[in-house]
C-alpha cells in the first residue's frame, strides 16, 4: 500500500512553485493535493503527496525542505483518498501532542554556607 507524505508550509513559500516540482517529478494531480485557506496568498497552507516506494519518499521530502516546509510528516498505510484535511490534522495534532519538546537547560543550586561570621551589622 502507498503512503503518504505530508508538508506543512510557511506563508513564504509557494504553493504553486511546489505543485509544478511535484509534477516534474512525475506524479500526476490526483496524485496529491495542497490545501489552501481562503487568504491563500498570506497563510500557512499543507501539502500531501502519495508515495508509492521509498525513492520517491526522499525526492518529495527533498522539494518539500527547498520549499522551505516547517514539518514533513510520513504517514505509511494510507492512499490519497484517505489523506482529507481533517484526518491529516487529526493525525498530525496527535504526534505534534506526542512530540518530546526539548527542555531549557536546568541550573541547579548549590548549597552555601550561608551568612558567616564576616558580614558586619
Amino acid at each position: 500500500m502507498s503512503s503518504i507524505l505530508a508538508g506543512l508550509f510557511g506563508t513564504q513559500s509557494d504553493y504553486k512553485k511546489l505543485e509544478l516540482e511535484v509534477e516534474n517529478l512525475g506524479f500526476l494531480d490526483s496524485e496529491y493535493i495542497v490545501y489552501l485557506s481562503d487568504d491563500h496568498h498570506n497563510s500557512q497552507y499543507l501539502a500531501s503527496v502519495e508515495i508509492k516506494n521509498k525513492d520517491l519518499t526522499d525526492k518529495v521530502r527533498q522539494i518539500f525542505n527547498e520549499n522551505h516546509a516547517h514539518k514533513i510528516y510520513l504517514f505509511e498505510n494510507m492512499s490519497i483518498d484517505q489523506a482529507s484535511y481533517i484526518h491529516l490534522k487529526r493525525l498530525i495534532d496527535a504526534r505534534s501532542k506526542a512530540e518530546i519538546h526539548s527542555s531549557p537547560d536546568v541550573r541547579i543550586k548549590v548549597q552555601h554556607d550561608g551568612m558567616n561570621s564576616e558580614v558586619k551589622a
